[in-house]
């Protein structure tokens, strides 16, 4: 039998068994889940050693959107958010009051077109948590995948937000993206909370 489409999503930070339940009792059921991950900073030296060097520089809005949006939309291709980002979606988020072009960082191949980046963000502190510098987005082209690329620039991102005085690092990640979660653990990330994703259970159509 067809089903209908999903609804659209309700996020609850934090979430847990408990939660589940709750939104179980009102025909909702968790659709994704997100880890909070958070390291200190700086990173341990070792870590920062055993990683290849690359050379980063800041995004330019005159020459460098088309080349991120390529990237970013080969890399995020399977994303429901990240995936098919147009210009008017990145012009929208380097609108945001937080936006610093200085935390984002582009790598570029040996013909100088970008086949990376690292995009970072500060937060500042509230009554719950200090100021943290998240990594917003981070993709190395697929092209680049099996050169340590991605690895590199995660500790590149971290590197800078530790140099703007920041001592705790944090990232969003897919629960079930693997080998992105292994990495992040051995660059020292934990996992903080898991934000939860609901949606209405499906109803069969006759």
């Amino acid at each position: 039998m067809a089903q209908t489409p999903p609804a659209e999503l309700i996020w609850v930070p934090a979430a847990d068994e408990y939660t589940d339940e709750a939104m179980s009792a009102d025909g909702l059921i968790r659709v994704r889940s997100l880890f909070q991950m958070r390291c200190a900073l700086p990173l341990d030296q070792p870590i920062i050693e055993s990683t290849r060097e690359v050379e980063l520089r800041s995004f330019d809005l005159t020459t460098d959107v088309d080349g991120f949006l390529a990237v970013n939309n080969r890399a995020f291709e399977w994303h429901p958010e990240q995936g098919g980002w147009t210009r008017e979606i990145l012009e929208a988020r380097i609108a945001e009051p937080w936006f610093d072009p200085g935390g984002f960082l582009i790598h570029e191949s040996e013909d100088s077109t970008i086949d990376g980046f690292c995009w970072t963000k500060v937060h500042p502190a509230t009554d719950d948590d200090p100021s943290m510098g998240e990594i917003y987005v981070i993709a190395a082209d697929p092209s680049a995948h099996g050169t340590g690329l991605g690895r590199a620039l995660t500790v590149g991102g971290l590197v800078h937000l530790a140099g703007v005085g920041l001592s705790v690092g944090m990232l969003y990640v897919e629960h079930d993206n693997e080998p992105a979660v292994s990495l992040y653990r051995r660059l020292g990330f934990s996992v903080h909370h898991v934000d939860a994703a609901y949606s209405a259970m499906p109803t069969p159509e006759p």
